[in-house]
This record gives C-alpha cells, structure tokens and sequence, in this order.
C-alpha cells in the first residue's frame, strides 16, 4: 500500500495527473486519474438549481463557486492522501449536462439567466422545427430555447452574440476558447454525421425564416465551434487557473480536452462508443444511448438523436421514471419489519426482494403496475400517478409483485427501444450497464437483458461516472497515438483490462416481459383514468 501511494504522489509532483470535472444537477464532482487512467483523488460539491421567474436556472456566480469549491475539495483530498500540493498536470476536461441555454451579447454580459435543460417552455419552438427540420428536435436543446425566444419577441435576441452549454461556458471561462465538443454541440443544433459539424441544410433552412430574417446575426456565428475527441480545444489561462484555484497554486498552461454533454462523458466512461454499442443508466430515471450504423429513417418524438465525443451518431432513449415508485415499495417492506421488530438493513432487503422475483412467474403472474411519479413523454403522459392493479384470478405472490414492479420500471424504456428495434432496425451487440439499478448482482441485468434482448454487461468503473469519463477523454487528448481512435484507446487502454459480468437474455424471461409489455400497453388507459380522475 505504501509503495502505491508513494507512486501516485510522484505521479502528481510530476504534473502527469489528469483531471476531470462534470457539472450535474445536484452535485459536480471531481476525479484525477494516473497514466493507467486508474482514479487516484477525487472531490465534490454539491448544489441545487433554482427557480426564478419560471426558469429553472443556476446563477453565474453559482456555477463559478461551485467549480471552486469541488476543485477544493479534490486538492484537498490530494493533500490528506498523499501530502503535495497540487500544482500541474498532463491534461484535464470538463463536462456538464447537456442542452440549455447560456446568451451573451458582444461584451461577453450574460443577457439572460441560464436557461437549463430542465425547462420545459419551449413547445412551440420544438414543434416547428422538428416540422422544418424532419428531424426531432426536444425542448431542452439549445436552438428551441433560441427560436423560442425570436417567437415570443423577447428583446435580447437582438443582441445576442454567442450562446453555449453549461460544458462550453465553463470551457471558455478557463480556456478563453468558445469551442464545444461534438456530442454536447449535437444537443445545441443537429450534428451532421459525415461531416460531423453543425447541419448546413437546417441552418440555411433556420436562415430562411421570415422571423430570423429580422436580426442581423447569423446562427452559424452565434455557435460555438465544433470540435471532436482528441482535437486542440486550447489551455488553461492565468485566469482560469485563478477561477478554479483561487489559492493560486494550479499552474496555467495545462491542455484542455473538448467540453463534452453528460451523455458524451457516460458513454466514455462505460465503453459505449462503438457502432452497435450502447450503455443504459438506470436509477431514479432511465435512459439508454445507443450508437448507430446509420441515421434513422423516420422522425421519432420519442427518440433523440445526438452524437458519440467522436461524431457517430447515436440515439437516446429517455425516460423520466423508474426505481422511484420500487424504492417507495421497498419502504414500505422497511416499514414492516420494523412494526415486526425485525431487524433488517435497506441493503440486505432489497436483496432479498430483488432477488424474490427472481422466482416469479415468468409475465409477473399477470398483476400490472405503473411506476410514473411524473409524466412520461414517450407514452403520451403529461403527468403520472403511480399505480398497482390486478385481477381477481392474478397470482398475487411476493414475488410476482417484486418481478412486475421490476419490469414496469423498464415499461417506458422498453416502448422506445421497440421503435428503435422494430421500426428503424437497429442492431445493437452488447449493452452496459450503470447506476443502483444493477446494484443487486445479476437481477437487474437479468430483466434488462430481457427486455432489451441483448447482453447486459456491468463493470465495476461504470460507477465512476461521468468526471471519470471526461477524464478519459482528457487523457485521450494527450496519451493517443497517431491516428488511434478512440472506440481503440478506450477498448485497449482503459477498458481491456477490466473484467465485465455479462448476462445474456433467457428466452423465457424475454418471453414473460413480451407477456407482461402486451397487459402494459392495453393497461394505459387505466393509467390515464388514475391520473385524469382528480382523486389526486
């Protein structure tokens, strides 16, 4: 052990560290990595956005303390640990979440309060350009805030000069550099994958709107600059070293890798940038990525379609609900052993109750239950209510209940991959997983591998998330030889060492989630009545 820290403290003294920090929702975190790209340190801090105004937003100052503060915390950690301070490394990269909307005018003043992806406000901008571009366009990304904005006149646009990501605003804090890494560039404005820039077609097509027509910019200088994996995206200043260490003790100069969208980063950080690779994150909410060998042939409202940090394009599938109304059940199976007085720990009961279902019948004994704390897009739900039901005639087992409440965490995921799968084709050769879903060994694998149909795989660093992905990223900007990709350094370098537990799907469980998908599907409109009833 003495000998390990001993040589990751000449590794840090040495300046041959990397760096990567992703801004989330709740919480931005930290992670410096060796040359194995093995994490050594690690920080956080957490924050909350807030709600002014109907914007959900995060304040400038916000962010930039926020940045400070998890940098502290990683020096700080790397103090403790090893006992230097830290002055210098090899290479660093932030990431963030993706979509938003950041607007500055010429003097670099922030015109309005940042726009998050959280704000749902832009309907009508997401339902003409879609219209305009045939090409699905959500509300959260960038250019429907923007068109939003032209369509309700607001007096800003006029001045606008720029406007970026989360990632891209914090880059050109620290670089001075207003560039965007492609796969958070491809949730501002479509990626075109051949020529892996912004999408001439639909700019000339957002050029020619009587509307935008009034403003004297153009959309293509607004943007930041597009840039992929391992492309110069420029350096640490002087004064972005004083915005992220005050204390000053952080050298400039340090290479700076793309900025890239949480999507990006998770796709890094779990192998997934292989054409027919995917990985899907599952946890309070779900979503799966998966890159594809070609673009789709229709328009999905469903689907979103973005693009790997190397420019391959890729489709999400995003669902807002998942283990939220699991975990309530699980409570209350807490609840009940303590009115029993026995004693149990919340990870030893969901152990036993995941692993419970796996002796349910294979379709979950025909019980039926909706998981929507919230509303659900891809099954048409403005809002949800999460509800169980069953027939007089159902097997009402503890172990049906577990497996259906399972599956139903999976239902929504499921509808959108089916189009992905069944409409487009799509074929996709392994999948991996991340998040407490798969925290019970085999289970959760189990019933994704059935209701995807593909194996499911889980590796131990899927949990480092997404400041060990831009960390990747970071390290291929530096350590990549000439002309290796990086589905290669990731594959070779990172990933061929480690050891994934892989599940392949058993035909009766895929059979049984089919079984189980026909009742969900028939059952929407009971969903529909429990929402729309007014009871709650």
């Amino acid at each position: 052990m003495e000998a390990e820290i001993t040589q990751r403290r000449e590794v840090i003294e040495s300046g041959r560290a990397v760096l990567g920090m992703e801004l989330g929702s709740t919480r931005i975190k930290a992670v410096l990595v060796d040359e194995n790209q093995i994490p050594i340190a690690s920080g956080s801090y957490d924050w909350e956005n807030r709600y002014e105004d109907g914007i959900w937003t995060y304040s400038l100052e916000a962010i930039q303390e926020g940045l400070a503060a998890c940098y502290g915390s990683l020096a700080e950690d790397v103090r403790r640990k090893y006992g230097v301070a830290l002055r210098n490394l090899k290479a660093m990269g932030f990431g963030a979440m993706m979509h938003g909307y950041l607007a500055f005018d010429r003097e670099d003043r922030l015109l309005v309060p940042f726009r998050t992806w959280r704000n749902n406000i832009t309907k009508e901008a997401s339902e003409k350009l879609t219209a305009l571009f045939q090409y699905h366009i959500p509300q959260r990304w960038s250019i429907a805030h923007l068109y939003q904005a032209i369509l309700k006149g607001e007096a800003h646009v006029k001045d606008l000069a720029f406007f970026t990501t989360l990632a891209g605003y914090v880059h050109w804090k620290l670089t001075g550099q207003k560039v965007l890494g492609v796969g958070d560039a491809s949730g501002m404005f479509p990626i075109d994958p051949v020529t892996k820039n912004y999408h001439e077609r639909m700019l000339a097509r957002f050029r020619e709107l009587p509307e935008v027509q009034n403003y004297s910019w153009d959309l293509k200088d607004l943007l930041p600059a597009v840039r992929l994996a391992g492309e110069d995206a420029g350096v640490l200043t002087g004064e972005g070293a004083r915005l992220l260490d005050p204390t000053g003790t952080l050298e400039p100069g340090i290479p700076v890798c793309p900025p890239e969208g949480d999507a990006g980063t998770g796709m890094a950080a779990t192998d997934s940038v292989t054409a027919r690779t995917g990985n899907v994150s599952a946890g309070t909410s779900v979503f799966a990525m998966v890159v594809l060998e070609r673009e789709l042939e229709k328009v999905h409202p469903e689907l979103d379609l973005v693009a790997t940090p190397d420019g391959k394009p890729a489709a999400m599938v995003h669902c807002q609900n998942c283990t939220s109304d699991l975990n309530a059940w699980v409570d209350l199976f807490e609840e009940f052993c303590e009115t029993m007085g026995v004693k149990t720990t919340k990870d030893h009961l969901y152990e036993v109750l995941y692993r419970e279902a796996l002796r349910g019948d294979a379709d979950g004994g025909g019980l039926l239950s909706y998981c929507y704390f919230s509303g659900e897009h891809i099954t048409g739900f403005a809002k949800g209510c999460p509800l169980f039901a069953r027939s007089a005639d159902s097997r009402f087992t503890l172990a049906n209940f577990m497996r259906v409440h399972l599956f139903t965490a999976l239902g929504a995921l499921k509808t959108g991959l089916d189009i992905l799968f069944r409409e487009e084709h799509v074929k996709l050769d392994r999948m991996l997983g991340h998040g407490g879903w798969f925290k019970t060994r085999e289970v959760g694998q189990k019933f994704m591998a059935a209701a995807m149909g593909v194996p499911v795989s889980v590796m131990e660093t899927a949990g480092e998330g997404g400041a060990w992905g831009i960390a990747l990223l970071a390290s291929y900007l530096t350590d990549r030889q000439e002309g290796e990709s990086l589905e290669a350094f990731l594959s070779e370098k990172v990933f061929g060492r480690e050891q994934a537990a892989e599940v392949f799907p058993d035909p009766e469980d895929v059979g049984g989630f089919e079984l189980f998908m026909e009742r969900y599907r028939k059952g929407l409109p009971v969903e529909q009545a429990a929402v729309e009833s007014g009871i709650w």
